[in-house]
Protein backbone atom coordinates (compact mmCIF):
# COMPACT_ATOMS: atom_id res chain seq x y z
CA UNK A 1 0.00 0.00 0.00
CA UNK A 2 2.73 2.41 1.07
CA UNK A 3 6.07 1.82 -0.47
CA UNK A 4 9.37 3.91 0.97
CA UNK A 5 12.71 3.74 -0.11
CA UNK A 6 15.85 5.27 1.02
CA UNK A 7 14.34 7.93 2.26
CA UNK A 8 16.37 10.64 3.96
CA UNK A 9 14.74 13.87 6.14
CA UNK A 10 17.43 16.78 7.13
CA UNK A 11 15.95 19.40 9.12
CA UNK A 12 17.44 22.75 10.12
CA UNK A 13 21.28 20.91 9.60
CA UNK A 14 20.12 18.30 11.71
CA UNK A 15 19.35 14.68 9.98
CA UNK A 16 16.21 12.89 11.78
CA UNK A 17 16.44 10.43 9.90
CA UNK A 18 18.29 8.54 6.76
CA UNK A 19 18.19 5.41 4.27
CA UNK A 20 14.91 4.27 5.76
CA UNK A 21 13.00 1.00 3.50
CA UNK A 22 9.79 0.64 4.77
CA UNK A 23 6.50 -1.12 3.19
CA UNK A 24 3.43 -0.51 4.92
CA UNK A 25 0.35 -2.93 4.00
CA UNK A 26 -3.38 -3.47 4.36
CA UNK A 27 -4.92 -4.84 7.33
CA UNK A 28 -2.51 -3.69 9.67
CA UNK A 29 -1.93 -0.96 12.06
CA UNK A 30 1.40 0.47 12.69
CA UNK A 31 2.56 2.45 15.51
CA UNK A 32 5.19 5.00 15.29
CA UNK A 33 7.15 5.72 18.27
CA UNK A 34 10.48 7.41 19.06
CA UNK A 35 11.72 10.36 21.78
CA UNK A 36 10.23 13.62 21.33
CA UNK A 37 11.96 15.55 18.71
CA UNK A 38 12.83 12.17 17.02
CA UNK A 39 10.55 13.13 13.87
CA UNK A 40 7.30 11.37 14.02
CA UNK A 41 4.96 14.00 13.27
CA UNK A 42 7.15 15.13 10.37
CA UNK A 43 7.57 11.29 9.46
CA UNK A 44 3.58 11.01 9.02
CA UNK A 45 3.63 14.38 7.10
CA UNK A 46 5.71 13.11 4.36
CA UNK A 47 3.42 9.98 4.21
CA UNK A 48 0.71 12.60 3.81
CA UNK A 49 2.06 14.50 0.87
CA UNK A 50 2.36 17.48 3.23
CA UNK A 51 6.00 17.86 3.79
CA UNK A 52 9.11 17.57 1.50
CA UNK A 53 11.54 14.86 2.40
CA UNK A 54 15.32 15.66 1.49
CA UNK A 55 16.13 12.23 -0.95
CA UNK A 56 14.76 9.02 -1.57
CA UNK A 57 11.09 8.00 -2.66
CA UNK A 58 7.40 7.42 -0.96
CA UNK A 59 5.21 5.46 -2.91
CA UNK A 60 1.71 4.83 -3.27
CA UNK A 61 -0.67 3.81 -5.85
CA UNK A 62 -2.80 6.90 -7.48
CA UNK A 63 -6.24 4.80 -6.79
CA UNK A 64 -5.35 4.75 -3.38
CA UNK A 65 -7.32 7.01 -1.23
CA UNK A 66 -5.43 8.41 2.26
CA UNK A 67 -7.04 10.23 4.99
CA UNK A 68 -5.48 12.28 7.41
CA UNK A 69 -6.67 13.46 11.02
CA UNK A 70 -6.45 17.50 11.01
CA UNK A 71 -5.40 19.51 13.85
CA UNK A 72 -6.45 22.66 13.33
CA UNK A 73 -9.64 22.27 15.31
CA UNK A 74 -11.17 25.20 14.09
CA UNK A 75 -10.15 24.92 10.25
CA UNK A 76 -13.97 23.98 9.25
CA UNK A 77 -16.00 26.76 11.83
CA UNK A 78 -17.80 27.52 8.88
CA UNK A 79 -19.33 24.26 7.73
CA UNK A 80 -21.70 22.14 9.59
CA UNK A 81 -20.99 19.09 11.81
CA UNK A 82 -22.18 16.70 9.04
CA UNK A 83 -20.69 18.25 5.84
CA UNK A 84 -17.18 18.33 7.89
CA UNK A 85 -17.20 14.66 8.49
CA UNK A 86 -18.17 13.79 4.69
CA UNK A 87 -15.24 16.18 3.17
CA UNK A 88 -13.23 13.28 4.73
CA UNK A 89 -14.09 12.18 1.41
CA UNK A 90 -13.42 15.39 -0.73
CA UNK A 91 -14.61 13.76 -4.10
CA UNK A 92 -17.72 12.83 -2.45
CA UNK A 93 -18.32 15.80 -0.54
CA UNK A 94 -17.80 18.22 -3.86
CA UNK A 95 -19.92 15.46 -6.22
CA UNK A 96 -22.91 16.22 -4.01
CA UNK A 97 -22.65 20.02 -3.88
CA UNK A 98 -22.20 20.38 -7.44
CA UNK A 99 -25.05 18.29 -7.81
CA UNK A 100 -27.06 19.52 -5.59
CA UNK A 101 -26.76 23.55 -7.31
CA UNK A 102 -27.35 21.98 -10.30
CA UNK A 103 -30.89 21.45 -9.01
CA UNK A 104 -31.51 24.33 -7.69
CA UNK A 105 -30.21 26.12 -11.13
CA UNK A 106 -33.83 28.00 -12.74
CA UNK A 107 -32.57 27.86 -16.36
CA UNK A 108 -31.96 23.76 -15.67
CA UNK A 109 -30.56 22.71 -19.73
CA UNK A 110 -29.99 19.72 -21.71
CA UNK A 111 -26.49 19.92 -20.62
CA UNK A 112 -27.15 20.73 -17.31
CA UNK A 113 -29.06 17.49 -17.13
CA UNK A 114 -26.22 15.28 -18.95
CA UNK A 115 -24.15 16.51 -16.10
CA UNK A 116 -26.55 16.08 -13.67
CA UNK A 117 -26.77 12.40 -14.42
CA UNK A 118 -23.08 11.78 -14.76
CA UNK A 119 -22.75 13.33 -11.08
CA UNK A 120 -25.29 11.21 -10.22
CA UNK A 121 -24.10 7.76 -10.90
CA UNK A 122 -20.62 8.98 -9.98
CA UNK A 123 -21.83 10.34 -6.11
CA UNK A 124 -24.01 6.65 -6.02
CA UNK A 125 -20.78 5.07 -6.77
CA UNK A 126 -19.05 6.83 -3.85
CA UNK A 127 -21.75 5.82 -1.49
CA UNK A 128 -23.07 9.18 -1.49
CA UNK A 129 -26.65 7.75 -0.53
CA UNK A 130 -25.32 6.54 2.77
CA UNK A 131 -23.16 9.59 3.46
CA UNK A 132 -25.11 11.16 6.19
CA UNK A 133 -26.07 7.54 8.09
CA UNK A 134 -22.54 6.12 8.00
CA UNK A 135 -21.25 10.08 9.31
CA UNK A 136 -23.79 10.13 11.90
CA UNK A 137 -22.95 6.75 13.03
CA UNK A 138 -19.11 7.81 13.23
CA UNK A 139 -20.38 10.48 15.38
CA UNK A 140 -22.54 9.03 18.13
CA UNK A 141 -19.96 6.33 18.40
CA UNK A 142 -17.55 8.80 19.21
CA UNK A 143 -19.72 10.77 21.65
CA UNK A 144 -21.44 13.22 19.78
CA UNK A 145 -25.36 13.48 20.03
CA UNK A 146 -27.55 13.82 17.36
CA UNK A 147 -28.88 16.98 17.74
CA UNK A 148 -25.15 18.56 17.24
CA UNK A 149 -24.75 16.80 13.99
CA UNK A 150 -26.34 19.61 11.81
CA UNK A 151 -25.04 22.32 14.01
CA UNK A 152 -22.05 24.62 12.92
CA UNK A 153 -18.92 23.44 13.93
CA UNK A 154 -18.00 26.82 15.58
CA UNK A 155 -20.64 25.93 17.81
CA UNK A 156 -19.20 23.20 19.44
CA UNK A 157 -16.60 22.63 22.39
CA UNK A 158 -12.94 21.91 21.70
CA UNK A 159 -13.14 18.65 22.79
CA UNK A 160 -16.34 17.77 20.62
CA UNK A 161 -14.41 19.44 17.78
CA UNK A 162 -11.76 17.19 18.20
CA UNK A 163 -14.27 14.45 17.76
CA UNK A 164 -15.70 15.40 14.17
CA UNK A 165 -12.00 15.61 12.96
CA UNK A 166 -11.40 12.01 14.08
CA UNK A 167 -14.86 11.08 12.29
CA UNK A 168 -13.98 12.87 9.60
CA UNK A 169 -10.57 10.57 9.34
CA UNK A 170 -12.44 7.65 9.75
CA UNK A 171 -15.55 8.41 7.10
CA UNK A 172 -15.80 6.62 3.40
CA UNK A 173 -13.55 3.68 4.42
CA UNK A 174 -10.11 5.07 3.14
CA UNK A 175 -7.53 2.98 2.18
CA UNK A 176 -4.87 4.42 4.41
CA UNK A 177 -5.36 6.19 7.74
CA UNK A 178 -2.73 9.00 9.11
CA UNK A 179 -3.66 9.32 12.71
CA UNK A 180 -1.36 11.51 15.15
CA UNK A 181 -2.24 11.47 18.57
CA UNK A 182 -5.82 10.71 17.69
CA UNK A 183 -6.95 9.62 21.45
CA UNK A 184 -5.96 13.17 22.67
CA UNK A 185 -8.56 14.93 24.71
CA UNK A 186 -11.19 11.16 23.90
CA UNK A 187 -13.29 10.00 26.78
CA UNK A 188 -12.97 6.55 27.88
CA UNK A 189 -16.19 5.33 25.97
CA UNK A 190 -15.12 7.17 22.49
CA UNK A 191 -11.19 5.00 22.80
CA UNK A 192 -12.92 2.16 23.57
CA UNK A 193 -15.05 3.14 20.35
CA UNK A 194 -12.20 3.95 17.94
CA UNK A 195 -10.62 0.92 19.32
CA UNK A 196 -12.79 -1.64 18.59
CA UNK A 197 -12.92 0.09 14.84
CA UNK A 198 -9.45 0.37 14.37
CA UNK A 199 -9.48 -3.32 14.81
CA UNK A 200 -11.66 -4.08 12.29
CA UNK A 201 -10.84 -1.91 9.58
CA UNK A 202 -9.27 -3.54 6.57
CA UNK A 203 -7.24 -0.85 5.41
CA UNK A 204 -3.57 0.38 6.75
CA UNK A 205 -3.41 2.30 9.89
CA UNK A 206 -0.42 4.29 10.33
CA UNK A 207 -0.87 6.20 13.88
CA UNK A 208 1.27 7.94 16.41
CA UNK A 209 0.25 7.91 20.16
CA UNK A 210 1.77 8.18 23.74
CA UNK A 211 -1.19 5.90 25.07
CA UNK A 212 0.64 2.94 26.05
CA UNK A 213 -2.46 0.95 26.31
CA UNK A 214 -4.19 1.89 22.80
CA UNK A 215 -1.16 1.11 21.15
CA UNK A 216 -0.86 -2.57 22.53
CA UNK A 217 -4.86 -2.76 21.72
CA UNK A 218 -4.71 -1.59 18.15
CA UNK A 219 -0.94 -2.60 16.71
CA UNK A 220 0.51 -4.93 15.22
CA UNK A 221 3.53 -3.24 14.22
CA UNK A 222 5.50 -0.76 15.89
CA UNK A 223 7.88 1.38 13.75
CA UNK A 224 10.61 2.74 15.55
CA UNK A 225 12.11 6.26 14.73
CA UNK A 226 15.79 6.08 16.80
CA UNK A 227 19.55 6.45 15.57
CA UNK A 228 18.48 8.31 13.35
CA UNK A 229 16.93 4.98 11.39
CA UNK A 230 13.17 3.99 10.87
CA UNK A 231 13.26 0.29 11.96
CA UNK A 232 9.81 -1.74 12.05
CA UNK A 233 8.59 -4.59 14.65
CA UNK A 234 6.29 -7.28 14.55
CA UNK A 235 4.26 -6.78 17.79
CA UNK A 236 2.64 -4.23 19.84
CA UNK A 237 4.13 -1.60 22.01
CA UNK A 238 4.65 -3.82 25.11
CA UNK A 239 6.47 -6.57 23.42
CA UNK A 240 8.78 -4.00 21.44
CA UNK A 241 9.46 -2.21 25.20
CA UNK A 242 10.40 -5.98 26.79
CA UNK A 243 12.65 -6.63 24.01
CA UNK A 244 14.42 -3.56 23.66
CA UNK A 245 15.14 -3.66 27.39
CA UNK A 246 16.29 -7.60 27.23
CA UNK A 247 18.74 -6.88 24.24
CA UNK A 248 20.00 -3.55 26.19
CA UNK A 249 20.69 -5.94 29.25
CA UNK A 250 22.29 -8.35 27.53
CA UNK A 251 24.38 -6.15 25.29
CA UNK A 252 25.67 -4.78 28.86
CA UNK A 253 26.52 -8.17 29.82
CA UNK A 254 29.60 -8.80 28.15
CA UNK A 255 30.86 -11.89 29.86
CA UNK A 256 27.93 -13.88 29.09
CA UNK A 257 28.40 -16.09 25.94
CA UNK A 258 26.79 -14.83 23.19
CA UNK A 259 24.82 -18.41 22.92
CA UNK A 260 23.89 -17.70 26.19
CA UNK A 261 22.14 -14.12 25.03
CA UNK A 262 20.21 -15.95 21.68
CA UNK A 263 18.99 -18.97 23.90
CA UNK A 264 17.55 -16.10 26.47
CA UNK A 265 16.41 -13.92 23.22
CA UNK A 266 14.52 -17.16 21.83
CA UNK A 267 12.93 -18.09 25.04
CA UNK A 268 11.29 -14.78 25.18
CA UNK A 269 10.12 -14.68 22.46
CA UNK A 270 8.49 -18.12 23.03
CA UNK A 271 7.18 -16.92 26.13
CA UNK A 272 5.70 -14.11 24.25
CA UNK A 273 4.28 -15.68 21.02
CA UNK A 274 2.36 -18.17 23.44
CA UNK A 275 0.59 -15.45 25.25
CA UNK A 276 -2.76 -14.48 24.24
CA UNK A 277 -3.26 -10.98 22.29
CA UNK A 278 -6.15 -9.09 23.80
CA UNK A 279 -6.92 -7.76 20.14
CA UNK A 280 -9.22 -9.77 17.65
CA UNK A 281 -6.05 -10.06 15.48
CA UNK A 282 -4.37 -12.34 17.73
CA UNK A 283 -3.83 -15.10 15.34
CA UNK A 284 -2.15 -13.46 12.73
CA UNK A 285 -0.10 -11.32 15.09
CA UNK A 286 1.11 -14.48 16.40
CA UNK A 287 1.95 -16.13 13.46
CA UNK A 288 4.20 -13.12 12.35
CA UNK A 289 5.81 -13.20 15.99
CA UNK A 290 6.88 -16.82 15.51
CA UNK A 291 8.92 -15.55 12.32
CA UNK A 292 10.83 -13.17 14.32
CA UNK A 293 14.70 -13.76 14.03
CA UNK A 294 16.96 -12.57 17.28
CA UNK A 295 19.20 -9.92 14.98
CA UNK A 296 15.41 -8.54 14.60
CA UNK A 297 15.49 -7.10 18.19
CA UNK A 298 15.36 -3.74 18.87
CA UNK A 299 18.33 -2.05 20.70
CA UNK A 300 17.51 1.65 21.40
CA UNK A 301 19.51 4.84 22.32
CA UNK A 302 17.25 6.35 24.48
CA UNK A 303 17.60 6.98 27.66
CA UNK A 304 14.54 6.27 30.75
CA UNK A 305 14.35 8.44 33.81
CA UNK A 306 14.09 6.48 37.11
CA UNK A 307 11.31 7.67 39.17
CA UNK A 308 10.66 6.72 43.10
CA UNK A 309 8.96 7.71 45.38
CA UNK A 310 9.89 6.93 49.26
CA UNK A 311 7.87 7.58 52.28
CA UNK A 312 9.96 9.79 55.65
CA UNK A 313 7.86 8.10 57.59
CA UNK A 314 4.68 5.62 58.02
CA UNK A 315 0.94 7.62 58.35
CA UNK A 316 -0.86 6.24 61.07
CA UNK A 317 -4.22 4.36 60.58
CA UNK A 318 -6.45 7.80 59.21
CA UNK A 319 -5.38 8.83 55.88
CA UNK A 320 -8.34 11.71 54.39
CA UNK A 321 -11.74 12.07 54.79
CA UNK A 322 -13.64 14.14 52.84
CA UNK A 323 -17.20 15.47 53.61
CA UNK A 324 -19.83 17.11 52.02
CA UNK A 325 -17.45 19.27 50.12
CA UNK A 326 -19.83 21.56 47.40
CA UNK A 327 -17.52 24.70 45.12
CA UNK A 328 -18.61 26.38 42.32
CA UNK A 329 -16.01 27.64 39.63
CA UNK A 330 -16.73 30.02 37.13
CA UNK A 331 -20.73 30.09 38.07
CA UNK A 332 -20.89 26.57 37.02
CA UNK A 333 -21.36 23.73 40.30
CA UNK A 334 -18.68 21.12 39.65
CA UNK A 335 -19.11 19.65 43.03
CA UNK A 336 -21.81 19.03 45.00
CA UNK A 337 -21.92 17.58 48.66
CA UNK A 338 -18.98 15.04 47.35
CA UNK A 339 -17.80 13.15 49.96
CA UNK A 340 -15.27 9.63 50.47
CA UNK A 341 -12.76 8.69 52.75
CA UNK A 342 -9.49 7.25 51.81
CA UNK A 343 -7.83 3.62 53.36
CA UNK A 344 -4.68 2.91 54.40
CA UNK A 345 -4.19 1.02 50.99
CA UNK A 346 -5.96 2.62 48.59
CA UNK A 347 -4.50 4.18 45.64
CA UNK A 348 -7.53 5.94 43.87
CA UNK A 349 -8.06 7.07 40.13
CA UNK A 350 -10.39 10.23 39.66
CA UNK A 351 -11.89 10.42 35.84
CA UNK A 352 -14.72 11.80 34.23
CA UNK A 353 -15.02 14.21 31.49
CA UNK A 354 -15.39 17.28 33.70
CA UNK A 355 -11.84 18.10 33.96
CA UNK A 356 -12.80 21.37 36.17
CA UNK A 357 -14.22 19.55 38.54
CA UNK A 358 -11.25 17.03 39.40
CA UNK A 359 -8.90 19.50 39.24
CA UNK A 360 -11.18 21.67 42.05
CA UNK A 361 -10.62 18.76 44.09
CA UNK A 362 -7.37 18.60 43.89
CA UNK A 363 -6.86 22.44 44.54
CA UNK A 364 -9.09 21.93 47.28
CA UNK A 365 -6.98 18.41 48.65
CA UNK A 366 -3.61 20.62 48.29
CA UNK A 367 -4.77 23.35 49.94
CA UNK A 368 -5.01 25.83 47.65
CA UNK A 369 -8.39 26.45 46.80
CA UNK A 370 -11.38 26.36 49.54
CA UNK A 371 -14.37 24.44 49.46
CA UNK A 372 -17.47 26.37 49.63
CA UNK A 373 -19.47 23.95 51.75
CA UNK A 374 -18.07 20.72 53.76
CA UNK A 375 -14.69 19.61 54.98
CA UNK A 376 -11.37 18.21 53.90
CA UNK A 377 -9.19 16.54 56.83
CA UNK A 378 -6.62 14.76 56.73
CA UNK A 379 -4.83 12.23 59.06
CA UNK A 380 -1.98 14.12 61.26
CA UNK A 381 0.63 11.67 60.65
CA UNK A 382 0.18 12.02 56.92
CA UNK A 383 2.11 14.17 54.69
CA UNK A 384 1.49 15.48 50.99
CA UNK A 385 2.92 15.99 47.73
CA UNK A 386 1.21 17.92 45.16
CA UNK A 387 1.49 17.62 41.01
CA UNK A 388 -0.55 20.57 39.37
CA UNK A 389 -2.19 20.36 36.10
CA UNK A 390 -0.85 23.73 35.41
CA UNK A 391 2.74 24.05 36.52
CA UNK A 392 3.54 27.51 35.05
CA UNK A 393 3.63 29.32 38.39
CA UNK A 394 7.00 27.16 39.69
CA UNK A 395 8.61 28.42 37.08
CA UNK A 396 7.99 31.93 36.89
CA UNK A 397 11.61 33.18 37.80
CA UNK A 398 12.75 32.47 34.26
CA UNK A 399 16.29 33.53 35.07
CA UNK A 400 17.02 30.95 37.73
CA UNK A 401 18.75 28.07 37.11
CA UNK A 402 17.81 24.43 36.89
CA UNK A 403 19.78 23.37 40.74
CA UNK A 404 18.70 26.67 42.38
CA UNK A 405 15.65 25.93 41.10
CA UNK A 406 15.31 22.80 42.61
CA UNK A 407 17.17 23.65 45.83
CA UNK A 408 14.20 26.33 46.71
CA UNK A 409 12.50 22.64 47.85
CA UNK A 410 15.21 20.88 49.74
CA UNK A 411 16.24 20.69 53.34
CA UNK A 412 20.04 19.64 51.85
CA UNK A 413 21.26 22.58 49.82
CA UNK A 414 24.26 20.62 48.30
CA UNK A 415 24.79 20.58 44.64
CA UNK A 416 25.93 16.96 45.22
CA UNK A 417 22.86 15.55 46.78
CA UNK A 418 20.59 17.80 44.45
CA UNK A 419 22.45 16.10 41.48
CA UNK A 420 20.72 12.94 42.79
CA UNK A 421 17.63 13.86 41.96
CA UNK A 422 18.07 15.81 38.59
CA UNK A 423 20.26 13.15 36.87
CA UNK A 424 17.09 10.86 37.58
CA UNK A 425 15.55 12.74 35.40
CA UNK A 426 17.84 12.59 33.13
CA UNK A 427 19.66 16.09 34.04
CA UNK A 428 22.66 15.71 33.89
CA UNK A 429 26.45 17.44 33.70
CA UNK A 430 25.76 20.99 32.56
CA UNK A 431 22.01 20.35 31.92
CA UNK A 432 21.32 21.48 35.52
CA UNK A 433 23.29 24.92 34.57
CA UNK A 434 19.76 25.22 32.14
CA UNK A 435 18.11 28.50 32.81
CA UNK A 436 14.58 27.95 33.57
CA UNK A 437 12.82 29.30 30.49
CA UNK A 438 14.27 27.33 28.10
CA UNK A 439 12.67 24.09 29.36
CA UNK A 440 10.37 22.27 27.37
CA UNK A 441 7.11 21.06 28.53
CA UNK A 442 8.91 17.31 29.16
CA UNK A 443 11.73 18.62 31.62
CA UNK A 444 9.15 20.71 33.44
CA UNK A 445 7.44 17.86 34.25
CA UNK A 446 10.37 16.41 34.65
CA UNK A 447 11.42 18.95 37.34
CA UNK A 448 8.07 18.59 39.39
CA UNK A 449 8.53 15.06 39.89
CA UNK A 450 11.73 15.60 41.32
CA UNK A 451 10.48 18.42 43.47
CA UNK A 452 7.72 15.24 44.69
CA UNK A 453 10.41 12.92 44.87
CA UNK A 454 12.80 14.90 47.11
CA UNK A 455 9.61 15.53 49.13
CA UNK A 456 9.09 12.14 51.44
CA UNK A 457 5.22 12.54 51.39
CA UNK A 458 3.24 9.62 52.33
CA UNK A 459 0.51 10.72 49.89
CA UNK A 460 0.89 11.59 46.35
CA UNK A 461 -1.46 13.98 44.06
CA UNK A 462 -1.28 14.19 40.90
CA UNK A 463 -3.19 16.08 38.44
CA UNK A 464 -2.25 15.23 34.58
CA UNK A 465 0.99 14.21 35.18
CA UNK A 466 1.56 12.38 32.14
CA UNK A 467 1.22 15.48 30.00
CA UNK A 468 4.03 16.52 27.74
CA UNK A 469 5.79 13.32 28.95
CA UNK A 470 7.02 10.48 26.25
CA UNK A 471 6.02 7.22 26.39
CA UNK A 472 9.77 6.48 28.38
CA UNK A 473 8.85 9.03 30.92
CA UNK A 474 5.33 7.61 31.53
CA UNK A 475 7.03 4.30 31.43
CA UNK A 476 9.06 4.96 34.33
CA UNK A 477 6.62 7.33 36.06
CA UNK A 478 4.05 4.01 36.01
CA UNK A 479 6.72 2.05 37.81
CA UNK A 480 7.61 4.77 40.45
CA UNK A 481 3.61 4.89 40.93
CA UNK A 482 3.69 0.89 41.26
CA UNK A 483 6.18 0.77 43.56
CA UNK A 484 5.31 3.59 46.11
CA UNK A 485 3.76 1.58 49.32
CA UNK A 486 1.90 4.66 50.19
CA UNK A 487 -1.34 6.02 49.07
CA UNK A 488 -1.93 8.54 45.43
CA UNK A 489 -4.71 10.22 44.25
CA UNK A 490 -4.27 11.06 40.50
CA UNK A 491 -5.85 11.55 37.05
CA UNK A 492 -4.43 10.52 34.14
CA UNK A 493 -5.67 10.17 30.23
CA UNK A 494 -3.41 6.94 30.52
CA UNK A 495 -5.35 3.96 30.50
CA UNK A 496 -2.29 2.15 31.71
CA UNK A 497 -1.58 3.95 34.42
CA UNK A 498 -4.75 3.89 35.94
CA UNK A 499 -5.45 0.07 35.48
CA UNK A 500 -1.78 -0.77 36.41
CA UNK A 501 -1.70 1.85 39.32
CA UNK A 502 -5.83 2.06 41.11
CA UNK A 503 -7.32 -0.14 42.92
CA UNK A 504 -10.21 2.51 43.24
CA UNK A 505 -12.21 4.46 40.59
CA UNK A 506 -14.05 7.27 41.73
CA UNK A 507 -15.76 9.42 38.45
CA UNK A 508 -16.58 12.41 38.72
CA UNK A 509 -20.40 13.14 37.47
CA UNK A 510 -22.52 16.06 37.30
CA UNK A 511 -21.26 17.66 40.47
CA UNK A 512 -21.72 14.44 42.70
CA UNK A 513 -19.28 11.22 42.30
CA UNK A 514 -19.54 7.14 41.69
CA UNK A 515 -17.32 5.67 43.58
CA UNK A 516 -16.21 1.97 43.26
CA UNK A 517 -13.29 -0.68 44.79
CA UNK A 518 -11.79 -2.02 41.11
CA UNK A 519 -9.59 -1.73 38.45
CA UNK A 520 -9.85 0.43 35.43
CA UNK A 521 -10.54 -2.22 33.05
CA UNK A 522 -13.00 -3.37 35.58
CA UNK A 523 -14.96 -0.28 35.78
CA UNK A 524 -15.16 -0.04 31.82
CA UNK A 525 -16.61 -3.41 31.67
CA UNK A 526 -19.16 -2.33 34.55
CA UNK A 527 -20.09 0.89 33.03
CA UNK A 528 -20.38 -0.84 29.30
CA UNK A 529 -22.73 -3.61 30.95
CA UNK A 530 -24.71 -0.56 32.74
CA UNK A 531 -25.31 1.13 29.25
CA UNK A 532 -26.15 -1.87 27.40
CA UNK A 533 -29.04 -2.92 29.91
CA UNK A 534 -30.24 0.99 29.71
CA UNK A 535 -30.48 0.54 26.23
Amino acid sequence: MITINNLSMSFGGTTLFSQVDLQFTAGNCYGVIGANGSGKSTFLKILAGEHDYSSGSVEIKPDVRMSVLKQDQNMYDEYSVMDTVIMGNQRLFECGKEKDALYLKEDFSDEDGIRAAELEEEYAELGGWEAESNASQLLQGLGIPTDKHNAQMSELEPRQKVKVLLAQALFGSPDIILLDEPTNNLDVGSVVWLEDFLMDYEGTVIVVAHDRYFLNTVCTHMVDIDYGKIKMYVGNYDFWYDSSQLVQKLVKEKNKKSEDKIRELEEFVRRFSANKSKSRQATSRKKLIEKIRIEDMPASSRKYPWVGFKMEREPGKDRLFVTDVSKTVDGVKVLDKVSFIMGREDKIAFIGDNENAITAMFKILAGEMEPDEGEIKWGVSTTQTYFPKDNSEFFNDNELELIDWIRQFSEDKRESYLRTFMGRMLFTGDDVYKLVKVLSGGEKVRCMLSKMMMSGASVLLLDQPTNHLDLESVAALNNGLTDFSGNIIFTTHDHQLIQTVANRIIEFKDGDIIDRVMTYDEYVEMMKAEAENAG
